[in-house]
């Protein structure tokens, strides 16, 4: 019988939570349900497969770095904006690294999955940002490529402490941000 008070989000909270402490590659189903109170198989009550579960993982994380960016750039705009979302999202791939690493590859797997609705909610966090630059409709595309690969690639790297040079990595960000504001502005 599954611990008082289990539920699939309940579920899914604790994974994420032991996948930032162990690393995302090696969470386990018996890991969880050691960490949750249960024996393995009373966990299929509620999440259906190590994949369902990666995949909730991987929702999660989308809408909680979504929340984090959208709540930061409150208010903000140009480089205001684009220097706050950046921090908020570097931020918290610093901090969860384990539930960020399930989000890489994986897709929708069509409109109702709740990492469709998680993703356009990120991405739309990060047109707003770039909306401030005038980028034309035609380069929106790019330029979120762009803002999301710089973003993606200084914090998993940072994430992974794979910085491991004397220069301190709170300026290289800062400097970066600086980059991709010359970069977008030279668009406008």
């Amino acid at each position: 019988m599954p611990r008082a008070g289990l539920d699939p989000a309940a579920v899914v909270a604790a994974g994420a939570a032991l996948a930032d402490e162990v690393g995302f590659g090696r969470l386990t189903m018996g890991m969880l349900a050691e960490r949750v109170g249960v024996r393995t198989p009373s966990l299929y009550k509620h999440i259906a497969s190590q994949d369902d579960l990666n995949r909730r993982i991987a929702a999660l994380a989308v809408t909680e770095a979504s929340e984090a960016v959208g709540a930061a750039t409150q208010g903000y705009a140009g480089r205001d904006a684009l220097a706050a979302a950046s921090r908020a999202f570097r931020g918290y791939v610093v901090a969860h690294p384990g539930r960020y690493a399930a989000t890489v590859g994986v897709e929708p797997t069509g409109p109702d999955d709740p990492m469709a609705a998680a993703s356009v909610r990120l991405m739309a966090a990060l047109e707003a940002v770039l909306r401030a630059y005038d980028v034309s409709p035609g380069e929106m595309t790019h330029a979120l490529r762009a803002l999301r690969s710089f973003l993606h690639g200084f914090a998993t790297i940072e994430a992974g402490n794979g910085f491991q040079w004397a220069a301190d990595v709170d300026e290289s960000f800062e400097w970066l941000i600086a980059l991709m504001d010359r970069g977008l502005r030279k668009s406008d």
